[in-house]
């Protein structure tokens, strides 16, 4: 009778104070980003505005997916190269499956301590990035040269040219 008085203790305490999400999954997931063309600058910032990585496509890295007790991250993917458009691409973590296997098996500390300490009751939504960079045009580049026949000027307009001689 106390074997069994004792393996139940045992269970109970084990399921009290497990957690589903951190037991099964993990706080932070790998991400991959790439782009065409390859060798553009990747700037990653979280919610914060906080530097978390700088490198180059293709990359993968290993981002963190709480920001807190009980606070998701977020993050801005930036990718620059000369001659091409910057891209901002956002990427956000949601809730984890698993996190709900504490309803069965890690119980209450596992739901309100355990995973949203460890931050494994989030996940990235997205483990895989891949973006076509559009070249630039010259209107990208600011103010530009273009000419015009003195014909297709307006009255107002003719009156502010300056004759160079």
């Amino acid at each position: 009778m106390k074997r069994i008085s004792k393996t139940i203790t045992f269970i109970t305490v084990v399921m009290v104070l497990s957690s589903c999400a951190s037991i099964v999954s993990r706080s932070s997931w790998p991400l991959t980003v790439k782009s065409e063309p390859i060798g553009a600058s990747v700037q990653i910032t979280n919610r914060q505005g906080i530097s978390v990585f700088s490198g180059q496509t293709p990359a993968t890295i290993l981002l963190k997916s709480s920001a807190g007790f009980f606070t998701a991250e977020s993050y801005l993917i930036k990718l620059t190269l000369d001659g091409y458009a910057e891209k901002t691409i956002p990427v956000n973590c949601r809730l984890n499956g698993w996190y709900f296997g504490n309803i069965i098996f890690g119980g209450v500390i596992g739901l309100l301590i355990v995973d949203p300490a460890t931050g494994a009751m989030y996940r990235l939504d997205t483990p895989y990035i891949d973006e076509a960079l559009t070249p630039k045009t010259t209107s990208d580049n600011g103010p530009a040269l273009k000419v015009v026949s003195i014909n297709d000027l307006s009255q107002d307009m003719r009156n502010h040219l300056v004759s160079i001689k």
